[in-house]
């Protein structure tokens, strides 16, 4: 399953106040999930990153697509939705 996306993500390369698992982070998003991984992370076996991200997606209803960034909270990687981030603070 190779990119989706062409383009990079409109905030790559910013950091961002986002709000995951209940807790404000300092986000820097790097770019698209599947640019980054030039592929979909639901394919990415044994990713860290990835796998949190899917079981953090199966418990709260999350979109199974690929409209996923890629960035670091506090120097690890870590997946965001695109509706996890309407709103933040750049």
């Amino acid at each position: 399953m190779p990119a989706r996306h062409t383009t990079p993500h409109p905030l790559a390369g910013q950091t961002i106040t986002i709000a995951v698992d209940g807790n404000r982070h300092q986000y820097t998003v790097e770019d698209w999930a599947d640019r980054i991984f030039d592929n979909s992370w639901m394919v990415m076996e044994g990713h860290p990153a990835c796998m949190h991200y899917a079981i953090r997606a199966a418990l709260t209803g999350l979109p199974k697509d690929d409209e996923v960034m890629y960035g670091k909270v506090g120097g690890l990687g870590h997946l965001v939705h695109v509706d996890e981030i309407a709103g933040v603070e750049a």
